[in-house]
């Protein structure tokens, strides 16, 4: 059942509020990947080389232990190139500009609360 055109502008109104009130939330919750650390990626790529490098040595020598643990360093390897770059914490929320609440998810809380009681007036 698609929405009406006032509960769209509703829903759109909320999620304005919410990028604008709530900002800290919207990053832990949105799937942003960082700029790639190229340093990190190719410390990866070479961990990994190294790893299949051991691995096939193993094999050669025919020594299973030097056969598993290439393969460990391999898998660590390709860990460490593919792990998200992880955040910096020099970030700091901003600041809310209401003064009447404590938070801004409080403010956002209240709202909608407000929203919803208008609109329960609205249709007695």
């Amino acid at each position: 059942m698609p929405l009406s055109e006032q509960e769209q502008r509703l829903l759109e109104e909320m999620e304005r509020s919410l990028y604008h009130n709530d900002a800290d939330f919207v990053a832990t919750v949105t799937p942003r990947r960082g700029k790639p650390n190229y340093t990190i990626l190719v410390v990866g790529i070479l961990v990994g080389v190294l790893g299949i490098a051991t691995l096939v040595a193993g094999v050669v020598i025919r020594q299973p232990l030097v056969g598993v643990l290439g393969f460990a360093v391999m898998f660590a390897g390709v860990l460490i190139a593919v792990a998200p770059p992880r955040k910096s914490s020099g970030f700091t929320p901003p600041v809310s500009t209401d003064r009447s609440t404590g938070s801004s998810s409080t403010s956002f809380m209240q709202g909608i609360n407000d929203r919803w009681d208008k609109r329960q007036d609205d249709r007695e």
